[in-house]
């Protein structure tokens, strides 16, 4: 593994730190200022590092405890640009008590290097569906 594609594997182990620990300006360097993010809930896009850190508040609100994690992440580096994709879950303990194991979701990511810095410029996070009932399938693991 070469020292862009370490770099960018702690830059995404960071974006888990930030999550877990609820700390959501520990997310906010991760990201570009223009980031688009396709996310599981609406609207289809989210455009702005604000609009993706809105995004993430319903975790920092409504969970007391944070369990979130990516796994299988594999990585295509280049000079400048690099993407990825791996499997992401969000679970723990809602405020109320509840524990919700989550759902696993496929995740891409697309990076940019930016004054030495790579940067999160787009995110997808989508869930598999069935096509006869157009309902997503939640229980799959990877």
């Amino acid at each position: 593994m070469g020292n862009e594609e370490a770099e960018i594997r702690r830059h995404i182990e960071k974006l888990v730190e930030g999550l877990n620990s609820k700390n959501p300006e520990a997310l906010r360097p991760l990201y570009a200022p223009d980031i688009v993010s396709f996310d599981v809930q609406p609207p289809l896009q989210h455009v702005g590092v604000e609009a993706k850190l809105k995004n993430w508040e319903p975790v920092f609100t409504g969970f007391e405890t944070v369990a979130y994690e990516v796994r299988d992440l594999t990585l295509t580096v280049g000079d400048d640009l690099a993407f990825g994709h791996a499997f992401a879950r969000l679970g723990g303990t809602l405020k109320d008590g509840t524990v919700i194991d989550g759902m696993w979701v496929r995740i891409t990511y697309c990076l940019r290097k930016t004054r030495g810095t790579w940067l999160i410029t787009h995110d997808q996070a989508s869930v598999p569906f069935d096509i006869a009932t157009g309902k997503g399938v939640v229980d799959l693991e990877p």
